[in-house]
């Protein structure tokens, strides 16, 4: 199993990112996928996730703000991210629960794959 993320970076408040993690290695396309991040001297947070038929949630913090959408044809996931402030700057992982998966939680514990993580800032 291998989870690659990129997209990361530097931007000002109000600007856009958008973050990429493609994902590889599992029997069968019931992946669920999730992103997380990690302000400095906080604990890892869950930012949104999708189940494997493409259902997304988000939370409290950046739902209507970020999207998140999964290609089962590439075995990529995007986390579009609008309007970001600079609370939303950390280390973002993408996370995966699979083969086999249908549907998720946002916590951690419901994940089992973990990709280095990509920074960002605001």
């Amino acid at each position: 199993v291998q989870l690659v993320e990129s997209g990361g970076g530097s931007v000002q408040t109000g600007e856009s990112l958008r973050l990429s993690c493609a994902f590889s290695g599992y029997s069968n396309d019931r992946v669920c996928m999730g992103w997380f991040r990690q302000r400095t001297g906080k604990e890892r947070e869950g930012v949104a996730a999708i189940d494997s038929y493409g259902a997304p949630r988000y939370s409290d913090s950046v739902a209507g703000r970020f999207t998140l959408s999964k290609d089962n044809n590439q075995n990529i996931v995007y986390l579009q991210m609008n309007s970001l402030r600079p609370e939303d700057s950390g280390m973002y992982y993408c996370a995966a629960r699979g083969p086999n998966c249908y549907s998720v939680l946002l916590e951690r514990r419901y994940f089992y794959d973990w990709g280095q993580g990509t920074q960002v800032t605001v």
